[in-house]
């Protein structure tokens, strides 16, 4: 985990370097514009799905959803899907229920797009197009660089279809780089801080959910801690109830729109007693006990960064419980459900 963790300045530099073949893709789906988008995906690909959400959303104007494989797999759902793109996230290309939902979806007259770290599963065979994220084999259970190439594939993908150039991650990886390098610091105090702890809340607002959500499996997974993840306003909405002094919160704060609507929350959860920890571009301008700063992006880009740190505690708070990260107990690298 730790050797993977290090791999991904160059593997995001070099997903930018092979960009042109993303913008190819990106064509064949502006060539017939979609009336929506869906996405399918399990585990950390859900994430990666669910920030992609977001930029067809907010980057292209339309609507998007998540699709829940079971409607096909356990029910036969067969909607129309005329004029609908459908992405499938995979890492492994190998789950049963992704490849069963897109083989139903082109039948039911989608366009198909498998976006995975495994050109040569069933999964990119299943879908018409597909968008290879070139980041090795991963050996780690934990996802690490699969998931942020995936995030920026993803990125690059939608930012082309809307006929960008893929500018806003010229030097993602110099920024990686120097992401690892200055949170080292900050990381190793927080390991020290919550090595002892019983329950962790991971809230964020837009883009930056998606990271919460990956910070909350990145922690059960490999350090077997008790952590939920919620956007910052379903928190306020009743769960902000059960924070107390003994509960501890890592919230994703960077630049932007998202970074600036969790203000209110952190003011909440201070009121009662919660231990913060901050991580993002706008760390330090919110109030916690620690902060972990990282470089700062336009807010869609945020999200690739961000999660760096976040991998690198889930890491260190693993090894300091005594725990394996790269091997956590009854788990597979590749986990097939249906």
């Amino acid at each position: 985990m730790t050797a993977e963790i290090d791999e991904q300045p160059d593997i995001l530099a070099g997903l930018v370097e092979h960009r042109a073949d993303i913008a190819e893709t990106a064509r064949a789906i502006a060539a017939t514009p979609p009336r929506f988008a869906l996405l399918a995906a399990r585990g950390s690909s859900d994430h990666a799905a669910l920030y992609a959400k977001y930029l067809i959303e907010v980057l292209l104007g339309l609507p998007a959803g998540l699709v829940s494989p079971s409607a096909t797999t356990l029910y036969g759902a067969r909607p129309d899907l005329r004029d609908v793109l459908l992405i499938s996230v995979s890492q492994s290309g190998g789950s049963p229920d992704l490849l069963e939902v897109t083989e139903s979806a082109r039948k039911q007259g989608a366009l198909t797009v498998a976006v995975s770290n495994t050109p040569s599963s069933r999964l990119f065979s299943a879908a018409e197009l597909g968008v290879d994220i070139r980041a090795g084999e991963e050996h780690a259970v934990a996802a690490t660089k699969t998931y942020t190439a995936t995030l920026l594939a993803l990125y690059l993908l939608i930012d082309a279809v809307r006929g960008g150039t893929g500018e806003d991650v010229r030097d993602i990886g110099e920024l990686a780089r120097r992401t690892l390098e200055e949170s080292q610091a900050g990381v190793g105090r927080a390991v020290d801080r919550y090595r002892f702890a019983d329950r962790v809340i991971a809230a964020a607002r837009g883009y930056s959910y998606a990271t919460a959500l990956e910070a909350s499996l990145k922690l059960a997974e490999t350090s077997y801690l008790a952590t939920r993840a919620y956007s910052g306003a379903d928190l306020l909405h009743g769960p902000v109830a059960a924070v107390d002094e003994e509960t501890a919160v890592l919230a994703v704060t960077s630049r932007g729109r998202g970074g600036a609507a969790m203000g209110d929350v952190l003011g909440a959860v201070a009121e009662r007693g919660a231990d913060v920890l901050t991580v993002g571009s706008a760390a330090s301008d919110m109030p916690g006990a620690l902060h972990v700063d990282v470089p700062e992006t336009v807010e869609e880009v945020a999200p690739v960064l961000e999660v760096l740190p976040v991998q690198r505690l889930a890491l260190g708070l693993s090894l300091a419980r005594g725990g394996d990260p790269d091997n956590p107990r009854g788990l597979r690298k590749v986990t097939k459900t249906r």
